[in-house]
């Protein structure tokens, strides 16, 4: 069965290219006027620190959103309209993210940190939601599949993005009371996302051997 999902992929990994990019935009060098020793840098940094921790966060998340994109076309092999679209709402989900990471940087270490949190924290649980639609939408019609994937690997991949869904949502709620919370457990997904999607392509896998065997 030939792959028809190339063309797809190649935009979505610019789209997700130039996401990143756009993120380091908001890690300000000093003015050379406002800098007259190393001591005056080094206030400036930790001054900015806000700025890096959103740098790092909407880094590491697009990262891994990324990874998942592409273990996600592993197994979908055609495409329709509707798996076009809501791949489409996942890349116009991922080119916002500079702008909450913007006002993470800007306004975190102020009295708004509560709702730019939020802001942040909301475009996560919509581009989950969006990755939950795409799985939705390509694994209800297993011919759209990898030929040869098991019933079993079309669930762990499923239950893979629908556990994701509520720990957002807690993130979500916590951000309105205590933001740094709300942070750490975006940092914890990181680690879920990024061991969960080796586990399933290691589970795919094993499905298929032993379905050849």
């Amino acid at each position: 069965m030939e792959k028809e999902t190339v063309r797809i992929e190649g935009f979505s990994d610019a789209v997700f290219a130039i996401a990143v990019t756009l993120l380091v935009l908001e890690l300000h060098v000093p003015d050379k006027d406002s800098i007259r020793n190393g001591n005056d840098l080094v206030i400036f940094m930790k001054n900015q620190w806000p700025a890096f921790l959103a740098f790092i966060l909407s880094f590491f998340s697009v990262f891994i959103m990324w990874v998942n994109h592409h273990k996600i076309f592993k197994q979908i092999y055609s495409r329709n309209s509707a798996i076009m679209f809501a791949n489409g709402l996942i890349l116009f989900l991922v080119s916002t993210v500079s702008y909450p990471t913007a006002l993470l940087a800007r306004y975190f270490n102020g009295e708004a940190s509560a709702v730019v949190v939020a802001i942040y924290t909301g475009i996560f649980v919509l581009i989950n939601f969006a990755y939950n639609l795409l799985w939705f939408l390509a694994s209800r019609n297993k011919k759209l599949l990898r030929p040869g994937i098991t019933d079993a690997a079309i669930k762990k991949i499923r239950n893979n993005y629908l556990y994701g869904f509520p720990i957002y949502l807690i993130a979500l709620l916590f951000s309105f009371w205590i933001p740094l919370v709300s942070l750490i457990i975006i940092l914890g997904l990181w680690f879920f996302w990024a061991l969960s999607s080796g586990k399933i392509e290691m589970n795919v896998t094993e499905d298929r051997n032993r379905k050849i065997k």
